[in-house]
């Protein structure tokens, strides 16, 4: 069964007062600051910003830095494997932060990696209250997730470790007393050769950090299929560009669909699939979101960066037998728990012209945490991002997502 995810919703709410950024974030933008040395675009210039007006942590190795931002959650708003001067490869919403506003229903600021928990819809939703309709009056997205900082907990040269507590209600009244602990460690690139059991050639700029995502159960209570159960919901909002290609490879033979579609049939022209994996163009110009089941998950998705030649992976937790996964759909679900593991979301304009982006986004959730007292459910990923030539990249995509640059760059050319 489809889940309805988060930006179905978000997309129709009032952003109008926000400036479309797409010209700004667009990758080789000119456009530099009166004040400073570093273009849009670059990772100088992103740093620089969130200074104004966060208290962003900063974690380097070498021409690898990242940003974390305590006051959202803990993540990671961008990164470089290039210094100050390197691409800036996380989104971020720079109307919406520098406004200093907060929306009553979500404040989408952007971010490469931040950290959510599920279901979105059905009747275990924790974004309606109890007896209310899934209409987008009813919608929010709850503080501690939104709104409310993350208490870092410990902090050395290579990693920062975040905590927040938190009560949540879903909508079938069910109580849950929690916490999430967030460690972000930056790899060094011994650690990213032994991470992926290959040695990258030295002319690749690589950035990787991992991240560990504990969900406890603090309550006296177990969460369980009657009740309801929360789950570890992970999203990157990256750049997009007519370039950036999203490759998810899945799991071949009898296992249901390979993909699902949402907010209506995706053109060919958009959405492909090989006998090795599925490619979905992220240009930022036509709202559209897919999904990968657990039966037909593997666990690596990636983009490619035609025009700069970067490759982005991910790597996560995934459980070799297929679990159970949180149902998102708006509405009362007769399967809460047969939801998708992967999905990947293509920002666009709505019906009446507005955007909320222009991003790409790549989604990953874990199973279904029933939990009893006391348990918890840990999630990592690891997030890599290549910047080098096409030949060397190739060598990285066959190995890892078992495709080639070639076959990425001209899937939606032919």
């Amino acid at each position: 069964m489809k889940p309805v995810l988060i930006f179905l919703i978000i997309i129709t709410v009032a952003f109008s007062s926000y400036v479309d950024n797409e010209k700004d974030r667009a990758p080789g933008c000119n456009k530099r600051s009166e004040s400073s040395e570093y273009r849009n675009g670059e990772y100088g210039y992103d740093l620089e910003f969130l200074h104004k007006y966060l208290e962003p942590v900063e974690l380097i190795s070498g021409d690898s830095r990242l940003i974390i931002v305590p006051e959202y959650q803990g993540r990671v708003m961008t990164s470089s494997s290039s210094g100050l001067k390197g691409f800036s490869y996380g989104w971020i919403n720079y109307d919406l932060i520098a406004s200093s506003a907060i929306q009553e229903n979500f404040n989408p600021y952007g971010g490469e990696e931040r950290i959510w928990l599920g279901p979105e819809g059905g009747q275990f939703s924790l974004f309606f209250k109890k007896d209310t309709s899934f209409s987008l009056a009813n919608w929010f997205v709850p503080p501690v997730l939104d709104k409310e900082p993350f208490n870092v907990t410990g902090r050395d040269e290579k990693s920062v470790t975040l905590n927040r507590k938190f009560k949540l209600e879903n909508l079938s009244g069910t109580i849950f007393n929690g916490e999430i602990i967030r460690k972000v460690t930056l790899l060094s690139r011994d650690e990213i050769n032994e991470s992926l059991g290959k040695l990258i050639d030295r002319s690749v700029n690589v950035v990787a950090y991992r991240s560990e995502n504990v969900l406890k159960n603090t309550g006296n209570n177990s969460w369980n299929k009657e009740g309801g159960a929360l789950s570890v919901w992970m999203l990157s909002m990256l750049n997009p560009s007519p370039d950036v290609t999203v490759v998810l490879p899945y799991r071949e033979g009898d296992r249901g669909n390979i993909v699902s579609e949402y907010f209506g049939k995706i053109p060919d022209s958009r959405l492909k699939i090989s006998d090795k994996a599925v490619f979905f163009l992220a240009d930022g110009k036509f709202r559209s979101k897919i999904g990968i089941s657990p039966q037909r998950a593997v666990p690596v998705i990636g983009s490619y960066d035609a025009k700069n030649n970067i490759l982005t992976i991910i790597e996560f937790t995934l459980p070799e037998t297929a679990m159970e996964y949180v149902n998102s759909e708006l509405e009362i679900q007769e399967e809460p728990f047969r939801g998708d593991v992967i999905n990947s979301y293509n920002d666009g304009p709505t019906d009446n012209g507005t955007q909320l982006g222009p991003f790409y986004e790549l989604e990953i959730s874990s199973p279904a945490a029933f939990l009893k007292s006391g348990g918890e459910i840990i999630h990592i990923q690891k997030t890599y991002h290549f910047d080098g030539s096409e030949s060397t990249l190739d060598r990285i995509a066959k190995s890892i997502l078992n495709v080639s640059i070639l076959e990425i760059k001209n899937i939606f050319k032919n």
